[in-house]
């Protein structure tokens, strides 16, 4: 895979930012897989700052979500759809019609599961789908021991995640919801283009594993090595621990200038 070791958090979010722009001034309607969480706000800012000055359009641009709460309604200001209006469709003026996620409230949570992996694919596939990356080594919800080729399916939230989420949630563990909806591994792989951004010491283990350790499903995002087109985008704190950090920026400032990540 690709790694592209930059100065912090900010440089990363504008570099992404600009590929997400090439890739939509080649193909306007690309299906771009967004995430929440804090990692991936900086491409977000980024990318709407284009749009702001009018170096990119996106009305045209599609949006599909990584994963949802199970049984949280849409308009609850927690819900991952409602997080990612606020944060990627608004600033980006990409309406509802534009976007693409699972049915947190159906009363088949398996079927809306199915249902999802479908519409995907009815859609073309995702374009490019950002991802980031627990301490651990998941990516979406996909923890560790994950089968590495799963598919959209319901998981269980463990209390750890459960108890770091209540801050969203008013401190009350209580209201944060048992289950979740995520894209399995095998339908992440299946994205053309996938580029996961980690920031932090925190995240340089998980790093160093997804990229210079085996496959293994006890790392999940270890599965990015078998994608054709994979970029990882870190800062120098969550590269401290690859063996081989000074060859990633050597190879990266040798690319020919017409490729980007």
């Amino acid at each position: 895979m690709e790694v592209v070791i930059v100065p912090d958090a900010k440089a990363g979010g504008e570099l992404i930012a600009e590929a997400m722009a090439q890739l939509l001034r080649r193909k306007p309607d690309a299906l771009l897989g967004v995430a929440t969480g804090s990692t991936p706000l900086p491409v977000y800012e980024a990318l709407a700052a284009k749009v702001r000055s009018e170096a990119v359009d996106t009305s045209r641009a599609r949006i599909a979500q990584l994963d949802e709460y199970v049984g949280l309604p849409a308009e609850h200001p927690e819900s991952y759809r409602s997080v990612l209006r606020r944060e990627v469709l608004e600033p980006l003026g990409i309406g509802m019609d534009g976007f693409m996620g699972p049915d947190g409230t159906a009363e088949d949570v398996r079927a809306a599961c199915e249902a999802y992996d479908r519409a995907l694919s009815a859609a073309g596939g995702v374009d490019l789908q950002l991802l980031g990356i627990g301490t651990d080594g998941h990516i979406g919800f996909n923890e560790p021991c994950s089968s590495l080729a799963s598919r959209t399916r319901i998981k269980t939230l463990t209390e750890q995640t459960r108890i770091d989420n209540a801050r969203f949630f008013d401190d009350d563990i209580e209201q944060v919801p048992h289950h979740v909806i995520t894209q399995g591994i095998g339908t992440i792989l299946e994205a053309r283009h996938l580029v996961l951004l980690a920031t932090g010491a925190g995240k340089a283990d998980a790093i160093a594993a997804t990229v210079e350790g085996p496959v293994a499903a006890i790392c999940p995002a270890t599965a990015l090595q078998l994608h054709p087109h994979a970029t990882v985008v870190v800062d120098e704190a969550a590269a401290s621990e690859l063996e081989l950090a000074g060859y990633y920026r050597y190879s990266y400032a040798h690319k020919p200038d017409w490729q980007g990540i």
